[in-house]
């Protein structure tokens, strides 16, 4: 540890290494209450400095844990001993190309940052986790991250052309893969490999992204119904009607009663909800909404609240009590544990066919009788990727039943054809799921290609250490 230090502080400077380990605490935890340690956080300011991490840590054997916010939510941001590489300080936009469609960033470049940039061009970078505010490129690639427009964008596996990586080795080896072109081949899609890669195979220093034209025009509803069958009616009805949103949400009865305490809403929050966002033109917007509003009226809902543009569903609060499920969550168990306790926020990540939705929830919440727990439930339902979530008190709740109240979870998604993780990654948390999901489709031999490639890319074994693989 003190030979590492010691080189790094001498290679990069004083400035750009804290030991203070008042400061490395911070580094070393997820929103979700999981706490790891490090010896160090290390704050670069150029791929040059990566490189000397990199060479470095490889002279020394030293595990690097890359880190953009930590917004992570599966363990995979959690340091073990070694160093924490935080990319906070590359948060440059280096290139906006309107007429290529992309951009070039660092990889400590904010998503709504990138955005607001890009908003002045009329164009957007559509991956958007909920932690947008905060969650930065190089977290979202390794991440493999979704968001709220993923049922009409998808994850960033579709929005990278290209990255730069620094290789953990003896020379600290750059790496430049991918094109600034939408038609790329080069071999194997190194690049794909990346994206998802948890940090495991190379410290992302740079990124090409696509970029998309912001919508002409939005449309929104927020409709509450009386049951999930009548929401899942008006679902299917929505996709039959070859309407294509860019936002479908879901949270269940229950968690809206939750996520909804001691917020101030214009309206009063009861029944499943749904909430719909549609891209239009400007021409169409009135017909679309009037149309939308009708179709979750014929499909029994019960209250529904319209915005014609994304000020006014601001205005309005439709987006409020789902960008609330999170905070709820923690709040409710914060308030359930009282002063001097430590919580954490079991959060699951499984995705189901939208189409098996319906039975995922009623699954789940028979897990939630089974083992005597207040299960939180909501999720992107357009993709099928659903969050249940538990809080746990410390010296109040067995963690031991919340984790098999986890894997149960995860054993739902695989029955009914999905995966174990659609946007929050395997880190920690996942391995054993993983493991559960592949040997369920007679796959098994993946894991051990995985821990090839990762030998391949990262020969010490230094990179993310215990994630993924």
């Amino acid at each position: 540890m003190a030979d590492a230090i010691r080189k790094l502080v001498r290679r990069l400077g004083p400035r750009k290494v804290s030991t203070d380990q008042a400061l490395v605490a911070l580094y070393a935890r997820e929103p979700s209450g999981l706490q790891g340690r490090a010896w160090a956080v290390v704050f670069p300011e150029s791929e040059d400095d990566v490189r000397v991490i990199a060479r470095t840590a490889y002279e020394t054997d030293t595990p690097i844990y890359p880190q953009g916010s930590a917004t992570s939510l599966s363990g995979n941001a959690v340091p073990e001993n070694g160093i924490v590489v935080s990319f906070e300080r590359m948060n440059r936009i280096l290139e906006v190309n309107i007429i290529d469609g992309n951009v070039v960033v660092e990889p400590g470049v904010r998503l709504d940052d990138l955005n607001t940039v890009l908003e002045r061009e009329g164009y957007m970078f559509p991956v958007d986790p909920a932690s947008s505010a905060v969650a930065t490129v190089g977290g979202a690639i390794n991440n493999g991250a979704g968001g709220l427009r993923g049922a009409k964008y998808g994850t960033m596996r579709e929005w990278v052309l290209g990255v730069n990586i620094v290789l953990a080795d003896s020379e600290g080896t750059l790496l430049r893969l991918g094109c600034r072109t939408v038609k790329c081949r080069q071999g194997y899609d190194l690049t794909r490999l990346i994206v998802g890669s948890e940090g495991t195979l190379g410290l992302v220093t740079r990124a090409i992204l696509r970029i998309a034209p912001l919508p002409e025009d939005t449309v929104y509803a927020l409709a509450f119904f009386p049951g999930l069958d009548s929401l899942m009616g008006a679902f299917t009805a929505l996709r039959r009607s070859r309407i294509n949103p860019f936002m479908l949400e879901f949270m269940d009865s229950k968690t809206v009663e939750y996520a909804s305490r001691h917020l101030d809403l214009p309206y009063t929050p009861k029944g499943d909800m749904l909430l719909v966002g549609i891209e239009v033109n400007r021409e169409a917007a009135q017909r679309v909404l009037k149309d939308l509003e009708n179709l979750l009226a014929d499909h029994g809902a019960e209250r529904i609240i319209t915005a014609h543009g994304v000020e006014e569903a601001r205005r309005k609060h439709l987006f409020t009590v789902r960008k609330n499920l999170f905070a709820g969550q923690a709040g409710l168990t914060l308030d359930r544990a009282g002063p001097g306790r430590r919580i954490r926020v079991m959060i699951e990540d499984i995705v189901v066919p939208p189409s098996r939705v319906p039975e995922a929830v009623k699954r789940i919440r028979e897990l939630e009788s089974k083992y005597g727990l207040t299960v939180f439930l909501g999720g992107h339902i357009g993709d099928g990727n659903l969050h249940p979530a538990v809080g746990i008190v410390e010296g109040v709740d067995d963690p031991q039943v919340v984790e098999e109240w986890f894997k149960d979870v995860m054993r739902i998604a695989v029955q009914l054809g999905g995966t174990v993780s659609a946007e929050h990654g395997i880190g920690l948390l996942k391995k054993e799921g993983l493991r559960y999901d592949l040997e369920s489709r007679g796959s098994l031999k993946a894991l051990s290609l995985m821990a090839e490639i990762k030998r391949v890319f990262d020969p010490k074994g230094l990179l993310n250490p215990g994630k993924l693989v």
